[in-house]
C-alpha cells in the first residue's frame, strides 16, 4: 500500500542523539581524542576567563566548532552556526542537546582575540603533537619543510599607493570613500615598496613564478616528519623572497624548545637553495637535503671572505645530490605536498577567511591539528 506523508507534528519528541550516530562513524574516535586533549587543557582555559560574570560559550566548544570548519569544508562561521543549528551530527560532536540554542556567529568573532592572546590554538596543536610523539608515530630523524601561497582576503583593488589621499575631493576630513574606486591599473607599476592594501596592510603582492598572476598573499609554512607525514610545525609570514628560509629555522627552533626534537636531515625544494640556510642548518647539526638550482657555485677564492663559509655549505650540498639519503628525502617530501593539498582542497585554506596575519595563523594551527588528528586516527588501531 502506498504510504502517505503526514503534516501533523507530534506534541512531544524523544530523540536520543547518541543512537543517531552510527557506531563506526569517523567522528566518534576523533571526538574521544579531542575531548581528552581539551580536558588536559582545562587549567589553561581557566586562566583565559574571569571567575565572575555571565558564563561564556565554553572554549572547548569553540575550538571543536572551528575544527568542524576544517573537517567538513565549511566556508564561513555563519554557515557553521547554521549547520550546528540543523545538523544532529554537529550538535552531538559539540555536546549540545537537540533543544539547546546554538550560539551566535559573533561569539567566534569576539573570542578570536582571546584565543590568540592566550595561545589556545597553538596549545591545542602542541597537545595533538605530544599525543603523536608519545604514541611513537613521529620520526625524530628526517623532516621536510615547504611553504605555500595563501591568497589574502583583500581585493586587488585595495592595493593602492601608500601616500594616496583617501579623502573625498571636496576636502571634507570627516568623510571617506565608501568603496575602492573603479580604476584601470593595467600598465601601472605597482610594487610593495610604493603600494599597500588598504584592507589588509600585512598582505603583499606576490607571484608564484614567472608569467604567473600576482596576488595579495601570505605564505603558509609547514614542517613535517617523513615517517607518517604528521605536521610538526606551522607558521605564517609575509610573502617575501627570504620568508621560507627564515620560517624553516623558526619552526625548527620552536620544535626544539617545545618538544626537544631536532631532525638529522631536512628535505626541501629549490626555493630553499640558500647558502646561509645550509650553513645555519649545519650549525644546528642538521644535514640539508635540498633540491638545488642549476646555476654554478662560485669559486670560494672569488667571493668575499665573509661569504666563503656559505659557498662551502652549498658545495657540500651539491655533493649530496647523488646520495641515496638525499634521494629518499626527496621521495618522502611528497607527504608535505599531501598536507598542503588537504589544507587547500578540504580545509578551504587556498584563501584566508579573515583579514590579518594572526588570524590566518590561527587557521593554520587548527587546520594542522585537524590533519594530524585524522592521521593519528588511521595510524592508531581502534578496538
Amino acid at each position: 500500500m502506498r504510504g502517505k506523508s503526514s503534516d501533523q507534528s507530534l506534541l512531544f519528541y524523544t530523540i536520543n542523539v547518541e543512537s543517531r550516530i552510527r557506531p563506526d562513524h569517523p567522528l566518534r574516535s576523533l571526538k574521544e581524542m579531542i575531548d581528552g586533549l581539551l580536558e588536559e587543557m582545562s587549567p589553561l582555559f581557566a586562566t583565559a576567563y574571569s571567575r565572575i560574570g555571565r558564563p561564556s560559550v565554553p572554549p572547548e566548544r569553540l575550538l571543536k566548532a572551528l575544527l568542524l570548519m576544517a573537517l567538513y569544508s565549511v566556508r564561513s562561521e555563519r554557515q557553521l552556526v547554521e549547520r550546528i543549528d540543523t545538523d544532529l551530527l554537529f550538535r552531538w560532536f559539540l555536546g549540545m542537546s537537540p533543544e539547546e540554542r546554538v550560539f551566535d556567529a559573533t561569539a567566534l568573532t569576539h573570542n578570536r582575540p582571546r584565543l590568540d592572546e592566550h595561545g589556545l590554538t597553538a596549545a591545542f596543536f602542541d597537545a595533538v603533537l605530544v599525543k603523536a610523539v608519545r604514541a611513537g608515530l613521529c620520526s625524530d630523524d628526517h623532516f621536510s619543510v615547504d611553504g605555500s601561497l595563501i591568497e589574502s582576503y583583500a581585493s586587488i583593488k585595495s592595493f593602492r599607493p601608500k601616500d594616496e589621499d583617501q579623502r573625498n575631493s571636496d576636502g571634507d576630513s570627516n568623510s571617506f570613500k565608501s568603496r575602492n574606486a573603479e580604476v584601470n591599473f593595467h600598465g601601472q607599476t605597482r610594487t610593495n615598496d610604493t603600494h599597500a592594501s588598504k584592507t589588509d596592510p600585512e598582505a603583499r603582492l606576490y607571484r608564484k613564478g614567472s608569467g604567473k598572476e600576482a596576488k595579495l598573499s601570505y605564505i603558509g609554512h609547514a614542517l613535517t616528519e617523513n615517517r607518517n607525514g604528521l605536521v610538526m610545525g606551522v607558521t605564517t609570514t609575509q610573502a617575501t623572497g627570504t620568508a621560507e628560509c627564515e620560517a624553516a629555522l623558526s619552526m625548527l627552533d620552536r620544535l626544539k624548545a617545545r618538544h626537544d626534537l631536532a631532525p638529522k636531515t631536512l628535505g626541501s625544494d629549490k626555493g630553499f637553495d640558500s647558502g646561509p640556510l645550509f650553513l645555519q642548518l649545519e650549525q644546528r647539526g642538521i644535514e640539508p637535503h635540498c633540491a638545488m638550482l642549476t646555476q654554478p657555485i662560485p669559486n670560494p677564492k672569488h667571493v668575499r671572505r665573509h661569504r666563503r663559509d656559505e659557498v662551502a655549505a652549498r658545495t657540500r650540498m651539491r655533493a649530496r645530490l647523488e646520495s641515496i639519503a638525499y634521494q629518499l628525502s626527496q621521495r618522502c617530501r611528497k607527504k608535505i605536498e599531501e598536507y598542503f593539498g588537504w589544507m587547500k582542497c578540504v580545509a578551504g585554506l587556498s584563501r584566508s577567511r579573515w583579514v590579518g596575519r594572526w588570524k590566518l595563523q590561527q587557521q593554520l594551527e587548527l587546520t594542522a591539528a585537524a590533519y594530524n588528528l585524522i592521521r593519528i586516527r588511521k595510524l592508531i588501531p581502534t578496538n
